[in-house]
Protein backbone atom coordinates (compact mmCIF):
# COMPACT_ATOMS: atom_id res chain seq x y z
CA UNK A 1 0.00 0.00 0.00
CA UNK A 2 2.01 2.95 -1.31
CA UNK A 3 1.33 6.66 -0.69
CA UNK A 4 -0.72 7.28 -3.88
CA UNK A 5 -2.98 4.33 -3.04
CA UNK A 6 -3.38 5.60 0.53
CA UNK A 7 -4.39 9.02 -0.84
CA UNK A 8 -6.92 7.35 -3.13
CA UNK A 9 -8.42 5.44 -0.18
CA UNK A 10 -8.48 8.66 1.84
CA UNK A 11 -10.53 10.21 -0.98
CA UNK A 12 -12.95 7.29 -0.86
CA UNK A 13 -13.36 7.84 2.90
CA UNK A 14 -13.59 11.66 2.88
CA UNK A 15 -16.13 11.93 0.04
CA UNK A 16 -19.03 10.31 1.93
CA UNK A 17 -18.24 12.34 5.05
CA UNK A 18 -18.60 15.53 2.97
CA UNK A 19 -21.84 14.11 1.56
CA UNK A 20 -23.23 13.60 5.08
CA UNK A 21 -22.78 17.32 5.82
CA UNK A 22 -24.67 18.17 2.60
CA UNK A 23 -27.58 15.83 3.37
CA UNK A 24 -27.71 16.53 7.10
CA UNK A 25 -26.55 20.09 7.90
CA UNK A 26 -25.02 19.14 11.25
CA UNK A 27 -24.28 22.23 13.32
CA UNK A 28 -26.42 24.43 11.08
CA UNK A 29 -26.35 25.09 7.35
CA UNK A 30 -23.37 27.49 7.34
CA UNK A 31 -21.18 25.24 9.50
CA UNK A 32 -22.17 22.19 7.46
CA UNK A 33 -21.31 24.00 4.21
CA UNK A 34 -17.91 25.08 5.54
CA UNK A 35 -17.06 21.55 6.70
CA UNK A 36 -18.30 20.04 3.41
CA UNK A 37 -16.26 22.59 1.43
CA UNK A 38 -13.07 21.87 3.38
CA UNK A 39 -13.55 18.12 3.03
CA UNK A 40 -14.34 18.42 -0.67
CA UNK A 41 -11.26 20.59 -1.34
CA UNK A 42 -9.06 18.10 0.53
CA UNK A 43 -10.66 15.26 -1.41
CA UNK A 44 -10.03 17.03 -4.73
CA UNK A 45 -6.41 17.72 -3.72
CA UNK A 46 -5.81 14.01 -3.06
CA UNK A 47 -7.08 13.39 -6.60
CA UNK A 48 -4.36 15.67 -7.96
CA UNK A 49 -1.61 14.47 -5.62
CA UNK A 50 -1.99 10.70 -5.93
CA UNK A 51 -1.47 10.71 -9.70
CA UNK A 52 1.49 13.11 -9.59
CA UNK A 53 3.23 11.10 -6.88
CA UNK A 54 2.51 7.78 -8.60
CA UNK A 55 3.95 8.99 -11.92
CA UNK A 56 6.94 10.83 -10.43
CA UNK A 57 8.11 7.92 -8.26
CA UNK A 58 6.90 5.11 -10.56
CA UNK A 59 4.40 3.88 -7.98
CA UNK A 60 1.68 2.97 -10.48
CA UNK A 61 -0.18 -0.17 -9.44
CA UNK A 62 -3.16 -2.11 -10.75
CA UNK A 63 -4.97 -1.20 -7.52
CA UNK A 64 -4.35 2.48 -8.26
CA UNK A 65 -5.41 2.13 -11.90
CA UNK A 66 -8.69 0.61 -10.70
CA UNK A 67 -9.41 2.68 -7.58
CA UNK A 68 -8.30 6.15 -8.71
CA UNK A 69 -10.91 6.64 -11.45
CA UNK A 70 -13.54 4.93 -9.28
CA UNK A 71 -12.75 7.28 -6.38
CA UNK A 72 -12.96 10.28 -8.74
CA UNK A 73 -16.38 9.26 -9.97
CA UNK A 74 -17.57 8.47 -6.45
CA UNK A 75 -16.41 11.90 -5.29
CA UNK A 76 -18.10 13.88 -8.08
CA UNK A 77 -21.22 11.81 -8.76
CA UNK A 78 -21.82 11.20 -5.06
CA UNK A 79 -21.69 14.92 -4.27
CA UNK A 80 -23.95 15.79 -7.21
CA UNK A 81 -26.55 13.18 -6.25
CA UNK A 82 -26.71 14.30 -2.61
CA UNK A 83 -26.90 17.93 -3.75
CA UNK A 84 -29.88 17.01 -5.93
CA UNK A 85 -31.52 15.44 -2.88
CA UNK A 86 -30.72 18.24 -0.44
CA UNK A 87 -33.08 21.17 0.08
CA UNK A 88 -30.00 23.40 0.42
CA UNK A 89 -29.73 23.29 -3.39
CA UNK A 90 -33.39 23.83 -4.28
CA UNK A 91 -32.50 27.10 -6.06
CA UNK A 92 -30.39 25.25 -8.67
CA UNK A 93 -32.19 21.91 -8.65
CA UNK A 94 -33.91 22.55 -12.01
CA UNK A 95 -30.58 22.54 -13.85
CA UNK A 96 -28.60 20.42 -11.37
CA UNK A 97 -30.72 17.29 -11.85
CA UNK A 98 -30.29 17.38 -15.64
CA UNK A 99 -26.57 18.10 -15.48
CA UNK A 100 -26.12 15.32 -12.92
CA UNK A 101 -27.79 12.91 -15.35
CA UNK A 102 -25.45 14.11 -18.11
CA UNK A 103 -22.45 13.53 -15.82
CA UNK A 104 -23.59 10.02 -14.87
CA UNK A 105 -24.40 8.98 -18.46
CA UNK A 106 -21.14 10.47 -19.78
CA UNK A 107 -19.09 8.61 -17.15
CA UNK A 108 -20.85 5.32 -17.91
CA UNK A 109 -20.36 5.77 -21.66
CA UNK A 110 -16.70 6.78 -21.48
CA UNK A 111 -15.81 4.10 -18.92
CA UNK A 112 -17.44 1.51 -21.19
CA UNK A 113 -15.59 2.96 -24.18
CA UNK A 114 -12.27 2.77 -22.31
CA UNK A 115 -12.92 -0.89 -21.49
CA UNK A 116 -13.81 -1.63 -25.09
CA UNK A 117 -10.71 0.09 -26.47
CA UNK A 118 -8.43 -1.52 -23.86
CA UNK A 119 -9.79 -4.99 -24.70
CA UNK A 120 -9.36 -4.49 -28.46
CA UNK A 121 -6.54 -6.09 -30.43
CA UNK A 122 -4.57 -2.83 -30.17
CA UNK A 123 -4.99 -2.75 -26.35
CA UNK A 124 -4.98 1.04 -26.32
CA UNK A 125 -5.16 2.89 -23.01
CA UNK A 126 -7.43 5.91 -23.40
CA UNK A 127 -5.58 8.72 -21.65
CA UNK A 128 -7.36 11.78 -20.29
CA UNK A 129 -7.63 14.45 -22.97
CA UNK A 130 -7.35 18.16 -22.24
CA UNK A 131 -11.15 18.36 -22.55
CA UNK A 132 -11.45 15.56 -19.99
CA UNK A 133 -9.21 17.49 -17.61
CA UNK A 134 -11.19 20.70 -18.11
CA UNK A 135 -14.37 18.70 -17.49
CA UNK A 136 -12.99 17.40 -14.19
CA UNK A 137 -11.90 20.86 -13.05
CA UNK A 138 -15.29 22.32 -14.06
CA UNK A 139 -17.05 19.65 -11.99
CA UNK A 140 -14.92 20.33 -8.92
CA UNK A 141 -15.35 24.11 -9.28
CA UNK A 142 -19.13 23.84 -9.78
CA UNK A 143 -19.56 21.63 -6.72
CA UNK A 144 -17.40 23.93 -4.60
CA UNK A 145 -19.23 27.05 -5.80
CA UNK A 146 -22.59 25.45 -4.98
CA UNK A 147 -21.36 24.63 -1.49
CA UNK A 148 -19.88 28.04 -0.62
CA UNK A 149 -21.90 30.58 -2.65
CA UNK A 150 -24.73 30.90 -0.07
CA UNK A 151 -22.12 31.58 2.64
CA UNK A 152 -20.70 34.53 0.68
CA UNK A 153 -23.93 36.11 -0.62
CA UNK A 154 -27.62 35.40 -0.87
CA UNK A 155 -28.04 34.18 -4.42
CA UNK A 156 -27.29 31.34 -6.78
CA UNK A 157 -26.11 32.99 -10.02
CA UNK A 158 -22.55 31.66 -9.71
CA UNK A 159 -23.94 28.20 -9.01
CA UNK A 160 -26.16 28.37 -12.10
CA UNK A 161 -23.27 29.53 -14.29
CA UNK A 162 -20.78 26.94 -13.06
CA UNK A 163 -23.31 24.09 -13.21
CA UNK A 164 -24.23 25.01 -16.79
CA UNK A 165 -20.54 25.26 -17.73
CA UNK A 166 -19.92 21.88 -16.07
CA UNK A 167 -22.76 20.39 -18.11
CA UNK A 168 -21.37 21.82 -21.36
CA UNK A 169 -17.83 20.59 -20.65
CA UNK A 170 -19.08 17.16 -19.58
CA UNK A 171 -21.10 16.77 -22.76
CA UNK A 172 -18.37 18.20 -25.00
CA UNK A 173 -15.62 15.97 -23.57
CA UNK A 174 -17.88 12.90 -23.84
CA UNK A 175 -18.66 13.62 -27.48
CA UNK A 176 -14.96 14.23 -28.16
CA UNK A 177 -14.00 10.83 -26.70
CA UNK A 178 -16.77 9.09 -28.63
CA UNK A 179 -15.69 10.75 -31.89
CA UNK A 180 -12.02 9.92 -31.28
CA UNK A 181 -12.70 6.24 -30.66
CA UNK A 182 -15.80 5.73 -32.82
CA UNK A 183 -13.93 3.17 -34.91
CA UNK A 184 -13.99 0.78 -31.97
CA UNK A 185 -17.78 0.91 -31.74
CA UNK A 186 -18.86 -1.30 -34.62
CA UNK A 187 -22.40 -2.73 -34.40
CA UNK A 188 -21.37 -5.54 -36.79
CA UNK A 189 -18.66 -6.93 -34.52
Amino acid sequence: MNLPNKLTLLRVIMAPVAMVFILYPIGGETVARIIAAVLFVLTALTDMLDGKIARKYNLITNFGKFMDPLADKFMVIGMLVVMCASDMYASVRAVLVWVTLVVILRELAITSLRLLVASSEQKIVVAASWLGKVKTVSQIVAILVMIIEPIIWNGSIASWITVCFMGIMTLWSGIDYLKSYAGFIDPNE
